[in-house]
């Protein structure tokens, strides 16, 4: 097919369906709201500290993801947790620097915000700030579901029915990060540190990990679901005294900064019963980690399983 194609959302999951339909001769756009790529593969830095703030480590159970992994292990952009077990893997230098590899030779538009779309004489016009109108024969939503359904409403798009109950239907956890910068090295254990209860859900010491290298210490702190949930909108200036306490013996030097990152769609708490959904009659797809699984190998299984149902 010769026509052109929209990916909302650069995460792993819109990254991979681009690279796929665009390896099969489409013409595709990926269209991703902040200046990142790769979704919860996200590294942030803060001064000379860097962090991988969202998703701390990734795993591969199926062939076709191990090789992927494989892949990027042998360009240097995954390896091993240190001394963690060989199945958990992890960008290099950081976790984002896979985004920024599957976006190479694609048409990517960073900082492109979709407010709406709408179907136009068998078309999609897709709606951006601060650009124009952007008018494509085939769209693929690949952003948190809520905020897909969100586009399609704007533009007074219908679903059928039972579709529109099943994705309205999902729902998602939120996360707090907490980015914990020292003065000293930490006492956090180099393959980091998963709670079960209470407000902390994982710790780790990105220097530890290997991608921080110009500070002393550079911690990572997710919060539970449930915390994150009750105090969303608070800032690092309220959330660090609640939970100083909490993991001050695994700090082990003075605190020199704390930023925070909210994860609004953090992880999906139920998955759809399918990889991915495809409407041929409104050219319209879904995919990401809501119908692979929550976690990095379901949202690459899902871009994938989208783009074979989109053929080329």
């Amino acid at each position: 097919m010769n026509d052109t194609i929209a990916v909302v959302g650069g995460g792993i999951s819109g990254l991979l369906l681009a690279r796929t339909l665009r390896e099969r001769g489409a013409k595709v756009v990926v269209l991703e709201k902040s200046r990142g790529l790769g979704g919860r593969l996200a590294t942030k830095r803060v001064g000379e500290a860097v962090f991988d703030q969202g998703a701390q480590y990734f795993t591969a159970k199926t062939n076709r993801f191990m090789t992927l992994v494989e892949d990027w292990q042998r360009h240097g952009l995954a390896g091993s947790w240190p001394e963690a077990s060989a199945h958990r893997w992890v960008g290099r230098p950081s976790m984002n620097s896979i985004g920024k590899y599957l976006a190479e030779g694609l048409e990517v538009k960073r900082e492109a915000k979709v407010l709406g779309v709408r179907r136009v004489d068998k078309m999609w016009e897709v709606e951006i700030e601060n650009q124009p109108i952007l008018r494509v024969d085939r769209l693929a939503l690949t952003a948190p579901v809520p905020q897909s359904l969100a586009l399609l409403k704007t533009g007074n798009v219908e679903l059928p029915a039972n579709l529109a109950a099943g994705l309205g239907a999902l729902r998602y956890h939120p996360c707090l990060a907490l980015l914990v910068t020292l003065s000293g090295a930490s006492l956090v254990p180099t393959e980091g540190l998963a709670l079960s209860q209470g407000p902390v859900r994982w710790i780790a010491d990105n220097v530890k990990k290997g991608i921080s290298p110009a500070v002393a210490a550079a911690v990572t702190v997710h919060l539970s679901p449930a915390f994150a949930a009750e105090h969303y909108a608070k800032t690092e200036l309220e959330l660090f005294p609640m939970i100083e306490p909490i993991i001050a013996q695994w700090l082990g030097a003075p605190v020199v900064n704390v930023a925070l990152h909210r994860w609004k769609f953090s992880e999906p708490i139920t998955v759809f019963p399918d990889p991915c959904v495809w409407l041929e009659e409104l050219s319209l797809g879904f995919a990401g980690d809501a119908f692979g699984g929550a976690r990095v190998e379901g949202a690459a299984l899902s871009g994938w399983a989208l783009a074979d149902k989109m053929g080329a």
